[in-house]
C-alpha cells in the first residue's frame, strides 16, 4: 500500500563471524608432504571490495574478539597461531546479506596442506544457515613472496541470505604452534569484469526465440516508478501516495494521514517542476488527482490535536499537539469537521488546477500523461479517517470518479485517466463497507447484485459513456503487492525459503494454474484477470498497476522479482506499471530495472516489441523482444535454480542469421551488470553460462529472417 514519500537511509549494522567454532575439536594430526601432483588452484581474479574489514589495520567499525593467540599491530598483517584448532574473530554491527564473496591472503607453511575454515555468524543462527566453508585449493590463488589468495563465493558462507555480525578464520585440523600471517581481509561486491564464465558444471537449457509468433508492443510505461526515476532510467513517473489525497497544488501543502499523525506538511515536490523536469528528461508523467472532497489548508495543522480532542495513545514528539487519533484504550477518537485541516475541493476546483497546468505545461509540449483517480480510496476511512471516516461504498466510488473524471476531461481531453487505484486484492471484489466489519455478509455487493466491485465500476462507467458521450477512464488501474507473510513490506526476509516464495509469488501476476501462497489461497492471474474484466466490462480500455514491490530490494532474491515481474508485464501487454518507490541505488532490484532500461549503461534497453519464447525448463524465464527492423533481439535470462549453473543456448532460427552478439551478467553482489566477451573460439551463437540464481541479458544483431512478422 502507499506510503508518504519520505526518502530517508537506514544504517544496518554488518557483523562478521560468531564463536560457534570456538569449541575446540579433534582433528587430524600435521600433514606431510605428498609427493602427489598438486591440486588445481584458481588464478587471481579481479573482484571489487565493498567493505574492509582488515588492510594493515582494522577498518572502522570492526573490531578484535580474539581467540587464538595473535597480534594485530597496525601497520602489520596480522599474525595468529592456529595450533590447537585457534583462530581469529572479527567483530561489526549487524550486516545484511548483500555481498558478492569473501576473500583473504595468508602466510603459512605450504607443508600444511588444507587447513583453514571460514564462516559467518549471526546470534544463534546455526550451522544450517551459515554454514562453515572449508578452504580448498580450488579457492586458493598463488602470490608472489609465499602469499595466498583466498575467495569464497557468498553463496557458499551465506545460501540462506542470513544477516551476520561476525567473521570467523580458524583451523579445523591440528597444526603447529607457528605464526601465520592475513591481511587484505575484504568483503567483495563480486567480480569487477566478466572476462571468464563461472567453473563447474552446467545444465545446458535450449531456449526458442520465435520471431515468426505474434509480436506484441511493449509500453515503455511499465518500467514506471515513483521516484529516481533518472537514476533508473524509469519509462514513466508517478507522483502518488497517501499525501496525494489532499494535495492542495496552489498552496504546495498536503496531509499525510494515518501514516504521520494526520499532519499537514509541505508537499515534497512542486507539481509544475516536476512536469516540466521529467519532460526535458524525456520521461512520461502520471499525477494523482485528489477526489476525496478536501485538500490541505496549510502546512502546521493536524487533524486530531490534543488541545481539542484531549490525551491520546500517542503523539508526534516533534509535533506535540499532533495526535495518532486514538485513545489510550486503543478506540478511535471522533473527527472533528474536516476545515480542522482541509479546505473543500470540489470538481471544479480540481478541473481549474488542471486546465492551469495544462496551459503551463501541454502547450508546451510537457503535459501530463495520466492522471489518477486519488490513492486507494477503499483505504480512507483509515488512512485520512479525520476527513472521511466513513467506509468508502459502490455508489460512492462511482460518483466520485464521474464527477472528478468529467472535471479532469474537460480541463486536459488529451490526458489519460486510471482509476480505481485500489489498494489490493480484497478491494478488487468489496467495498470498504464490505470490510469494515469483515467481509460477510458484504451487503455492499449484494446490494449491487453480488457483483465484484471493479466489474460493476466498470460496466457502469461503461454505460455512463453510452449514455453521456464522456469517457472517464482511459486504464482500469489497481495496487498489487504479495501477502504472503515476509516476502514485502519492512524490506522483506532473505531466508531461502522466503526467497523462494517471493520468486514464485511472481506468478500471481500471470500463472493460471499458481495459486496464491498467502491468506488470498486462490488463483490471482492478476494481468489476464484485469484484461478480461476490461474485455467483459468495459473494452478497449488498458490495464495498469499504479504501486507494486515484491520486496529485498537489496537482496538477490529482490533484483530476481523485479526482472521476471518487467518481463511478464511486456510479455502480458499491460500498458502501465509504476514501481514502488524506486530501487537503491546498486542494489539487485536497480540492476534488474536496468538489464530492460540501459544493461550496458550507454542506453542499450529491452526492444519494443514482445516476442513468444519456448523454455523447457520450469526454474529458466526467458523473455525476448525484438527491434521493429527486426535487427535487434534482446533476451533477459533468469536462472531460478539456487544450487545450479545453466548454459542457455538461444535458437533464433526464425529470426534471422546471428551476426554479432553481446552477453552481460548480474549475479548476487555484482558490481552491476557486467559485459562478458565470448569465450575464445566461441561463436555468437554459443551458449551463455548463468550462475546459480542470477540473471542475463543477450543482445543478438540479426540479419532479418523472411518470415519475421
Amino acid at each position: 500500500m502507499s506510503r508518504i514519500l519520505l526518502w530517508t537511509v537506514t544504517l544496518g549494522g554488518l557483523v562478521l563471524g560468531g564463536c560457534g567454532a570456538c569449541s575446540k575439536q579433534r582433528g587430524e594430526a600435521a600433514p606431510t608432504p605428498s609427493s602427489a601432483p598438486p591440486p588445481v588452484q584458481r588464478t587471481p581474479n579481479a573482484f571489487e571490495v565493498a567493505e574492509v574489514v582488515y588492510e594493515g589495520k582494522l577498518s572502522p567499525g570492526w573490531d578484535d574478539w580474539g581467540w587464538g593467540t595473535h597480534d594485530l599491530k597496525p601497520g602489520q598483517p596480522a599474525n595468529i597461531q592456529f595450533s590447537g584448532f585457534g583462530g581469529l574473530i572479527l567483530h561489526h554491527e549487524v550486516l545484511p546479506s548483500k555481498f558478492g564473496g569473501f576473500s583473504f591472503r595468508f602466510k603459512a607453511p605450504e607443508a600444511w596442506g588444507d587447513f583453514l575454515q571460514v564462516s559467518l555468524q549471526y546470534q544463534q543462527v546455526d550451522e544450517t544457515k551459515l554454514p562453515p566453508v572449508k578452504v580448498q585449493p580450488k579457492d586458493i590463488a598463488p602470490l608472489p613472496d609465499g602469499w595466498r589468495e583466498v575467495y569464497l563465493p557468498w553463496a557458499q558462507l551465506n545460501p540462506n541470505g542470513s544477516p551476520f555480525d561476525r567473521i570467523q578464520i580458524h583451523a579445523y585440523k591440528s597444526v603447529p604452534d607457528q605464526m601465520v600471517s592475513l591481511d587484505k581481509i575484504v568483503l567483495t561486491r563480486g567480480w569487477a569484469s566478466a572476462n571468464a564464465a563461472p567453473d563447474g558444471p552446467a545444465k545446458p537449457v535450449k531456449v526458442m526465440v520465435d520471431c515468426s509468433g505474434q509480436a506484441r508492443p511493449i509500453n515503455p510505461m511499465i518500467y514506471g516508478m515513483a521516484g529516481e526515476y533518472e537514476a533508473n532510467h524509469a519509462g514513466a513517473f508517478r507522483l502518488g501516495g497517501n499525501p496525494t489525497s489532499r494535495w492542495n497544488w496552489e498552496l504546495g501543502v498536503w496531509n499525510v494521514g494515518a501514516d504521520w499523525f494526520f499532519e499537514n506538511t509541505k508537499a515534497s515536490v512542486k507539481i509544475h517542476d516536476l512536469i516540466v523536469n521529467a519532460a526535458n528528461y524525456g520521461t512520461k508523467v502520471a499525477v494523482t488527482v485528489p477526489m476525496i472532497g478536501w485538500v490541505s489548508k496549510d502546512d502546521s495543522s493536524a487533524g486530531f490535536p490534543v488541545s481539542k480532542h484531549g490525551p491520546q495513545r500517542n503523539r508526534d514528539q516533534y509535533r506535540a499537539e499532533a495526535g495518532d487519533g486514538f485513545e489510550g484504550d486503543g478506540k478511535e477518537v471522533r473527527p472533528g469537521p474536516p476545515t480542522q485541516t482541509s479546505v473543500a475541493a470540489p470538481p471544479e476546483l480540481i478541473g481549474k488546477w488542471i486546465a492551469d497546468l495544462r496551459r503551463m505545461t501541454r502547450d508546451k509540449g510537457k503535459g501530463v500523461e495520466v492522471y489518477f483517480l486519488d490513492n486507494e480510496p477503499n483505504l480512507w476511512s483509515s488512512t485520512h479517517r479525520d476527513v472521511h471516516p466513513d467506509p468508502m461504498t459502490y455508489d460512492e466510488l462511482l460518483d466520485r470518479s464521474i464527477r472528478y473524471g468529467t472535471a479532469i476531461r474537460k480541463a486536459d481531453p488529451e490526458g489519460k485517466i486510471a482509476g480505481p487505484a485500489e489498494w489490493g486484492w480484497t478491494a478488487y471484489f468489496y467495498s470498504a463497507k464490505d470490510t469494515a466489519k469483515g467481509l460477510i455478509p458484504h451487503v455492499d455487493q449484494l446490494a449491487h447484485g453480488g457483483t465484484p466491485l471493479i466489474p460493476w465500476y466498470l460496466r457502469k462507467l461503461a454505460a455512463h459513456e453510452k449514455k453521456t458521450g464522456t469517457k472517464i477512464l482511459d486504464m482500469l488501474d489497481v495496487h498489487y503487492y504479495p501477502q504472503g507473510n515476509g516476502i514485502w513490506g519492512n524490506n522483506g526476509a532473505t531466508d531461502r525459503e522466503t526467497s523462494a516464495r517471493r520468486l514464485r509469488a511472481t506468478r500471481s501476476l500471470w500463472d493460471p494454474k499458481y495459486i496464491d501462497e498467502s491468506w488470498i489461497n486462490d488463483k490471482v492471474r492478476l494481468i489476464p484477470r484485469l484484461q478480461e474484466w476490461v474485455q467483459e466490462n468495459y473494452p478497449g480500455l488498458g490495464t495498469s498497476l499504479g504501486e507494486w514491490n515484491f520486496g529485498a530490494e537489496e537482496h538477490i532474491s529482490g533484483g530476481m522479482a523485479v526482472a521476471e515481474s518487467l518481463g511478464r508485464f511486456g510479455q502480458g501487454g499491460l500498458t502501465a506499471a509504476f514501481y514502488w518507490v524506486h530501487p537503491p541505488k546498486n542494489s539487485p532490484a536497480f540492476y534488474a530495472f536496468k538489464a530492460y532500461r540501459n544493461y550496458d549503461g550507454k542506453g542499450a534497453k529491452f526492444q519494443d516489441l514482445s516476442i513468444p519464447t519456448q523454455v523447457p525448463a520450469e526454474d529458466v524465464s526467458a523473455f525476448a523482444s525484438r527491434s521493429q527492423d527486426g535487427t535487434k533481439i534482446t533476451v533477459v535470462l533468469l536462472n531460478q535454480d539456487f544450487d545450479n549453473q545453466i548454459d542457455v543456448t538461444l535458437d533464433v532460427a526464425r529470426c534471422g542469421l546471428v551476426s554479432s552478439k553481446r552477453s552481460f551478467f548480474y549475479t548476487e553482489g555484482s558490481n552491476g551488470l557486467l559485459e562478458r566477451p565470448a569465450p575464445k573460439g566461441g561463436t555468437p551463437t554459443s551458449p551463455d553460462r548463468l550462475a546459480n540464481f542470477s540473471f542475463a541479458v543477450v543482445e543478438l544483431t540479426v540479419k532479418k529472417g523472411a518470415d519475421i512478422k
